[in-house]
């Protein structure tokens, strides 16, 4: 959580202006339906969120060293951030991950209200083992055991000695989010959304029979994926802590062009051949039960949020789009032969 914090201090100034929330919810990886409302909420909303953002990520990591009842504290509202998280966005399991390690905050006061009292009841078995360990002599030292607390320290030992170079870059002004510093990744570094995309861009992939792929007739079909924006009319998904990789990818995408990105050339040339594998991995081939594409494209699309009672959103578009251009040309499996070749890929043979 601090190198959370800490990442978004050092990176996008909408941070330090407390704007960024005014973009967060349209442009973040696969918007949920939940998105859709609270990024149209009014600006001083946006600015709270900013605000508690940063006392929840840079302030109460601390809390866990000041005593029993702020540990408490600390992990009420960390669950709770997490659980917020989770309905305003699809992040997969990351959210889910994090509330575990909170768990650990809650001692047995803390959760003894959610257990009965009484005699036979599991308080009561619980109390009794307790009272029988304490009347019981501690037992002597024996081999086993010093092999284990030998063992334990120097496992501490250990991931002290590996978490250095991990509190060296939370206090580096040059601090890197996501990466590990020893090949057995024991402990490693995190850090999310230290920048923040002000718009939303999308990649739309498109095939067509047409054998002209230049004429004004052809008739150009979009492929849709399962999460990812792409029909208007579709209301953005809920599958929190599912993940679905490829929609997530074609957002990273986006914002680049596909020479950073070969392996949407790659994918194109699949859906040229109708791969069962790939198509596996999208809601809506437009060629299924017909001979495949003889091209494909890639469109490059600007997405924005409807807004709520207005005339896109009454006429069912849960998003507006404007074309920015090709992302890709039109190509055909003849014209990737060579480009699967240089790059060792397997050759797809249609299907």
């Amino acid at each position: 959580m601090l190198g959370a914090g800490l990442i978004k201090i050092r990176g996008d100034q909408c941070w330090r202006d407390l704007t960024c929330m005014d973009f967060h919810y349209e442009t973040q990886p696969v918007p949920n339906p939940m998105a859709y409302f609270l990024h149209h909420s009014p600006w001083w909303v946006h600015r709270f969120e900013t605000l508690s953002n940063h006392f929840l990520e840079l302030v109460v990591p601390f809390f866990v060293f000041l005593g029993r009842r702020m540990c408490v504290l600390h992990g009420a509202l960390q669950i709770l951030f997490q659980v917020v998280l989770i309905v305003s966005g699809n992040l997969s399991f990351l959210n889910w991950l994090t509330i575990v390690p909170s768990v650990a905050c809650f001692d047995d006061a803390t959760l003894g209200f959610l257990f009965p009292s009484g005699p036979g009841s599991l308080k009561d078995q619980v109390l009794k083992m307790q009272k029988e360990g304490a009347r019981e002599a501690r037992p002597t030292l024996n081999y086993g055991c010093m092999m284990r607390q030998a063992a334990n320290l120097a496992l501490g030992v250990l991931v002290a000695w590996l978490s250095i170079p991990v509190v060296l870059n939370l206090l580096s002004p040059k601090q890197v989010m996501n990466s590990s510093f020893n090949p057995l990744r024991i402990v490693n570094t995190y850090g999310a959304f230290g920048s923040i995309t002000k718009e939303r861009t999308e990649v739309l992939l498109q095939g067509t029979a047409s054998p002209n792929a230049s004429a004004p007739d052809a008739v150009w079909e979009d492929y849709e994926f399962k999460c990812k924006p792409g029909d208007l009319r579709r209301r953005p998904c809920l599958i929190s802590p599912y993940h679905h990789r490829l929609d997530w990818l074609m957002w990273f995408a986006a914002f680049q062009t596909y020479e950073h990105n070969e392996w949407v050339i790659h994918l194109a040339g699949r859906l040229l051949a109708n791969d069962a594998e790939v198509l596996s991995l999208l809601a809506l081939n437009p060629f299924a039960d017909r001979a495949p594409p003889r091209w494909v494209r890639g469109e490059h699309y600007r997405y924005k949020f409807s807004r709520p009672g207005g005339l896109h959103a009454a006429d069912g578009k849960w998003w507006i789009r404007k074309r920015i251009g090709p992302y890709f040309p039109p190509l055909s499996l003849r014209d990737l032969r060579g480009y699967f070749r240089s790059r060792e890929w397997p050759y797809p043979e249609p299907e």
